[in-house]
């Protein structure tokens, strides 16, 4: 699942960084880039580079099983879930949908509370790489 975590990450990142060429062309052109498409970037942008250390992140703390599963499944889902959203409801008009913002938020936050509960009960060796985890991607 770690893999999913990374390349969901650097998947990101390209993407943040089209939609950013995108807003560049934009305002080189006199135009002014929309609110919206500028938080929806930022989101994504931090989000992604926190889904690259999560990755990392599991590894090292050893997450295994379900647990693993969960942190990197919820992660994912608001990884991306927030920024289009914001994008969706936006482009769209249809700002009810700003709500499930919240959902996805919560899929974040669920998975942060279950790395620092592992981060808390676990004694990490950051010195070392961690062993393969046979069951894992």
């Amino acid at each position: 699942m770690t893999r999913i975590l990374k390349t969901s990450g650097f998947l990101g990142l390209a993407t943040m960084m089209v939609v950013g060429l995108y807003q560049a062309m934009l305002l080189s052109g006199g135009t002014a880039v929309p609110d919206w498409m500028i938080g929806g970037h930022a989101h994504l942008g931090v989000l992604s580079i926190l889904a690259i250390v999560v990755g990392f992140s599991v590894d090292a703390l050893g997450l295994a099983g379900r647990l693993r599963r969960a942190v990197s499944g919820l992660f994912v889902v608001g990884q991306w879930g927030v920024p289009l959203t914001v994008w969706a409801a936006a482009a769209l008009s249809i700002p009810p949908l700003h709500a499930t913002t919240f959902l996805w938020g919560t899929a974040l936050i669920v998975s942060m509370l279950l790395m620092a509960w592992q981060a808390a009960t676990t004694d990490a060796d950051w010195s070392t790489p961690p062993a393969a985890a046979p069951a894992d991607d």
